[in-house]
């Protein structure tokens, strides 16, 4: 018995232990659903999550919640999520507005003159697969998830992950748990219309939230003990507000995710649904309210909230590295998918060579050229690093069938006055690089542009360009003075000229150092002008012909242009050189000899406060020799016209009103967005032009010529739309200009 007392004893406290309950560990779900802008919500409810204390051992998204929730699983915090999505531009990053300053001179050219373009294969008008191709957010969504981009097994992320896509051939959900993070949530993302469908596996992918905006079931699956949903789907709207065939579709598509919320919604433990019926899946410019209502839906659970982080175990979130070197060292490239166009072209695109030490943005800035070329469909890439720090990075293409665009553009000003143009561009007709495009421009003054280019990347490219110029204007009788004697008896101030340039040009260019371009050619260039207001013809026709001759030439070309915008810049720099040998000459200028002409303009945009900018240009050009042909001089004044020869615009004077064959002139202008897209500009400019004016030092006696301009622009689709009042202090006087669309 004396032992028996001793082993009870002993055994009473482990005993007692052993019937202690065990501390629980609630494995917590998180659901986001999709919502486009609303989803935005989503950020304010995981600040108030994370406040609770509550640790999130699974996430499961759709379109804007796979976004949110896949950065989140990353590794970053809600609040690291609402400062990097305060600063994004969502209109540039959902229609791919590819910045300027990251295309080819050639897509510059482009993709400042047309409004519209459209696939035109077999002379037929099709339309694309989306608005968006997502390259852009596919860019931001690579550099953000470069800290994981090794993981290929999502359940491997910090917070284990999954995201809904919907496979749009057989209208089945697929669960992307696995392969590359950034693109399966695009995939997820790609809504109709609006984003084009994403290959993943050979299976062609849509958003999500077709099939399953909520899935509640699969994160519980996944082994949620608690499922916390939050819930930003649109409602079924009234017929007051639905305004577009975009908000029926979106209405369509609620009918189902809409009735099947009824039984999701009591299969979620904590259900937050945000009061965000104010806004649409597209209100991402009122993303602080959406964050906010999300917060405050949050905090009327906080309490449950509270609890259920009491019956977690306590821990700490890991802490992840994030890739903070911007700088990438890039020894390889691999390309794959590029059949019809080579591997140099490809590489000449991104502005890659081998072994390349670029930024992240400079690398983006290729993929976004290598986009603008409109020849992908898709442009994939993965970074991988190897144990000294260095990164290959390997490309997915998926080329683009569309070999022949339909291009349409309008435009008006007070030279050209009203036009409309008609362009075809062809790819692919003799090799896998070139391009013809043509420019048929009708209106008040018929005019033709015809292109064709073979383009080599990194190497010289050759191009092959035919042009056909014309207008009709009144100007100063004091134009043609210099080609012919004016009747000292004549009571004419002004006459009517009928202006006409035909110029053909073979040359090969460069691209060097990312930035400049080089070219040089030879040029054939048919000039002709004429007036019907004074004279007689041999023809007894009234009229005088002052000009009609062929001159050749050969020419070389430097330019630099970093700007951010054509029209309205506020940051970049420009450079323009240019330099003509006219070598002889054949037609009605029977006294030519040899001369030159040379030309340069450099320009700085700064932008100094967030709405405000400035812009200071300085131009100039003289000719040596040939002191009998005048036709090819500098000619100043007007606003608002594609530039021709050596006509350049200049405020306070009608287009064409001052000449010499030198010139020199700067221009300032201030320019303040009062809203978005629209513009409040201040000019001024000041210009000494005439002749000789070097070898006689008037180019420094003083100012000849000046002008201010006020006006108002708004960017638009067709181009900018703007009308400015300008003031001349030499003429006392004002002139108006109004100019519409992209110049041409």
């Amino acid at each position: 018995m004396k032992y028996i007392g001793t082993i009870l004893f002993l055994l009473i406290p482990v005993l007692g232990f052993t019937q202690e309950p065990q501390q629980e560990d609630l494995k917590v779900g998180l659901v986001l659903s999709g919502g486009g802008a609303k989803g935005l919500a989503h950020i304010g409810a995981l600040k108030v999550i994370e406040d609770s204390g509550i640790r999130v051992d699974y996430i499961g998204g759709t379109s804007m919640g796979a976004i949110i929730g896949a950065l989140y699983a990353s590794g970053y915090s809600a609040r690291q999520l609402d400062s990097i999505f305060n600063e994004l531009d969502f209109n540039t990053l959902i229609q791919d507005d590819i910045p300027r300053s990251a295309k080819t001179f050639f897509e510059k050219d482009a993709s400042e003159k047309y409004a519209i373009t459209l696939p035109f294969d077999k002379f037929q008008i099709s339309f694309p697969s989306g608005l968006s191709k997502g390259q852009n957010v596919y860019n931001l969504l690579s550099k953000l998830t470069a800290h994981v981009n090794t993981i290929s097994d999502f359940n491997k992320l910090p917070i284990p992950f999954f995201c809904v896509a919907t496979n749009a051939e057989t209208g089945k959900a697929v669960i992307l748990n696995k392969g590359y993070l950034p693109r399966a949530i695009t995939a997820s993302g790609a809504l109709p219309t609006i984003f084009s469908p994403v290959i993943i596996n050979d299976s062609l992918l849509i958003d999500g939230g077709v099939v399953n905006n909520y899935p509640v079931d699969e994160v519980r699956a996944m082994g949620a003990d608690i499922v916390i949903g939050v819930d930003v789907q649109d409602s079924l709207r009234s017929r007051k507000k639905l305004k577009s065939a975009f908000d029926v579709l979106v209405q369509i598509n609620n009918y189902r995710t809409i009735n099947d919320m009824v039984e999701k919604r009591n299969r979620t433990d904590v259900y937050i649904q945000p009061n965000i019926d104010d806004f649409t899946v597209v209100s991402f410019n009122e993303g602080r309210k959406i964050i906010e209502a999300g917060v405050n839906e949050a905090e009327s659970k906080l309490d449950i909230l509270t609890e259920i982080a009491g019956r977690q175990l306590p821990s700490e979130r890991k802490k992840v590295s994030f890739q903070t070197n911007d700088q990438l060292y890039i020894t390889e490239v691999e390309i794959e998918g590029n059949e019809k166009y080579t591997r140099s072209y490809v590489l000449g695109k991104l502005k890659l060579k081998i072994p390349a030490d670029i930024t992240y943005e400079e690398f983006s800035e290729g993929v976004n050229n290598l986009s603008a070329t409109g020849n992908f469909q898709d442009i994939n890439y993965r970074f991988f690093a190897d144990e000294d720090g260095f990164y290959s990075v390997k490309f997915r293409l998926r080329e683009n069938d569309a070999k022949m665009l339909l291009r349409l553009g309008a435009h008006y000003d007070d030279l050209y006055k009203s036009a409309a143009n008609i362009n075809i561009t062809r790819k692919r007709i003799f090799t896998n690089n070139d391009i013809a495009a043509f420019d048929f421009i009708v209106g008040d003054n018929i005019r033709y542009n015809f292109n064709y280019y073979i383009d080599k990347g990194y190497y010289w490219s050759v191009g092959l360009n035919s042009n056909f110029s014309f207008f009709d204007k009144n100007v100063p009788v004091g134009f043609i003075e210099p080609e012919s004697v004016v009747d000292d008896n004549t009571q004419l101030n002004q006459i009517d000229l009928k202006y006409g340039d035909l110029t053909n040009q073979i040359y090969v260019e460069t691209l060097f150092r990312r930035t400049f371009l080089l070219g040089m050619g030879v040029e054939h260039k048919w000039l002709r002008y004429l007036s019907e207001t004074i004279g007689i013809d041999e023809n007894n026709n009234p009229r005088t012909i002052f000009e009609s001759t062929n001159y050749f030439s050969t020419y070389g070309y430097l330019r630099y242009d970093t700007l951010d915008h054509s029209f309205f810049p506020s940051e970049g720099i420009f450079f323009e050189g240019d330099f003509h040998l006219y070598l002889f000459a054949n037609g009605k200028n029977k006294d030519f000899d040899q001369f030159s002409i040379s030309k340069a303009k450099v320009g700085y945009a700064q932008k100094l406060f967030p709405k405000f900018a400035a812009y200071l240009t300085t131009e100039g050009g003289f000719k040596i020799g040939g002191n009998e042909t005048r036709s090819l001089d500098f000619f100043a004044g007007g606003y608002g016209f594609k530039q021709i020869n050596n006509i350049v615009p200049f405020y306070g004077y009608e287009a064409l009103s001052l000449r010499g064959d030198t010139y020199l002139m700067t221009v300032l202008t201030l320019d303040y967005e009062i809203y978005n897209k629209n513009h409040i500009t201040l000019a001024g400019n000041i210009a000494n032009i005439g002749d000789d004016l070097f070898t006689t030092s008037q180019w420094i006696d003083g100012v000849d010529y000046s002008g201010f301009a006020v006006g108002y622009g708004l960017e638009t689709f067709l181009g900018p739309v703007e009308i400015k009042y300008s003031y001349s202090p030499q003429l006392d006087a004002g002139e108006w200009y109004v100019t519409a669309g992209f110049r041409f």
